[in-house]
């Protein structure tokens, strides 16, 4: 295995389902009540969904070599002025 191999299963979220559904079944299997296990699934997929992005995030920052291009400014719009169109006023 190597390390894409690993990032890419971290960043998956069929696995983070997967492990949600397993963890929140154990804890019902456990004799606690379905809130709990409810709550516990919510914790994890909110957990795994916070990785993905600063993994993804990490990746992106990685392969970013060339220096960062500022944009040009965009020149504002012409100003609205007054106008009277036939039965109404601006």
């Amino acid at each position: 295995m190597n390390t894409e191999f690993i990032i890419r299963k971290l960043t998956s979220r069929k696995l983070w389902v997967a492990i949600s559904e397993f963890i929140s079944m154990l804890i019902i299997a456990l004799g606690y009540a379905e809130n709990t296990a409810t709550q516990v699934a919510a914790l994890i997929m909110a957990g795994a969904g916070a990785i993905a992005y600063i993994v993804g995030e990490g990746l992106a920052d990685a392969a970013h070599t060339g220096p960062v291009a500022i944009p040009e400014p965009v020149p504002d719009p012409e100003p609205v002025t007054d106008t009277v169109v036939e039965g109404f006023c601006a």
